[in-house]
């Protein structure tokens, strides 16, 4: 539910943005998507994979109480968003406000090609609200942070874990902060980098 750091790093790695974020809907196999999705549907995977395996992201959801540890993981991607927006700056040279509002034109875009399996429904119907709301620009307050944490309970199974749940995020505050400053500007380059080492069969073909 991470939205705002998957499209900052489909932004710094020059990929498709709505698709970084699709990928986490998607569930059909990335060498069936259209040409144009299927490095940032790559892209994707292997951010979210070195976000549950690394060394700093396992220590910190390892410290979340042990009544959370099954939600620990959508925590901290909650929190991450919510500290990339807060320190934006020193993240990306565009306000966030222009960044968001260049999102919402691209994840709007993506919705108006239409529901199928590269573009899931589950996805299509958060774009609304995200756009009107400002999803990711509220990303900076608490306010924000607590709506977040809603919207993910309401797609979990174990909705009710996330009661006050922002409460323990505030209690964690220098765990999670410590984290995110560690880790972030690590997946920053390895974004990059994975950009320019996508594999041949999730890239255009040369003209």
């Amino acid at each position: 539910m991470n939205f705002l750091t998957h499209l900052h790093l489909a932004d710094i790695s020059k990929t498709h943005l709505a698709a970084n974020v699709a990928g986490n809907y998607i569930q059909a196999p990335i060498a069936q998507a259209p040409m144009e999705l299927r490095q940032a549907l790559w892209l994707n995977q292997e951010i979210n994979t070195l976000c549950a395996s690394h060394e700093l992201t396992i220590e910190l959801m390892e410290a979340f109480p042990v009544a959370l540890k099954s939600i620990a993981a959508e925590l901290m991607a909650v929190s991450f968003d919510h500290y990339l927006a807060y320190y934006w700056e020193e993240y990306h040279p565009e306000p966030l406000d222009a960044f968001s509002q260049k999102a919402y034109g691209a994840l709007a875009s993506f919705a108006a090609q239409g529901h199928d399996q590269y573009h899931p429904q589950s996805l299509l119907t958060l774009i609304p609200p995200m756009r009107s709301e400002d999803w990711l620009g509220s990303y900076t307050n608490e306010q924000g942070l607590r709506r977040a944490l809603a919207q993910v309970a309401k797609q979990h199974p174990q909705a009710a874990l996330f009661k006050d749940s922002h409460k323990i995020i505030d209690k964690m505050q220098i765990e999670i902060e410590t984290a995110f400053r560690t880790f972030y500007p690590q997946l920053m380059a390895y974004s990059r980098i994975w950009s320019r080492k996508t594999p041949a069969e999730f890239l255009p073909s040369p003209l």
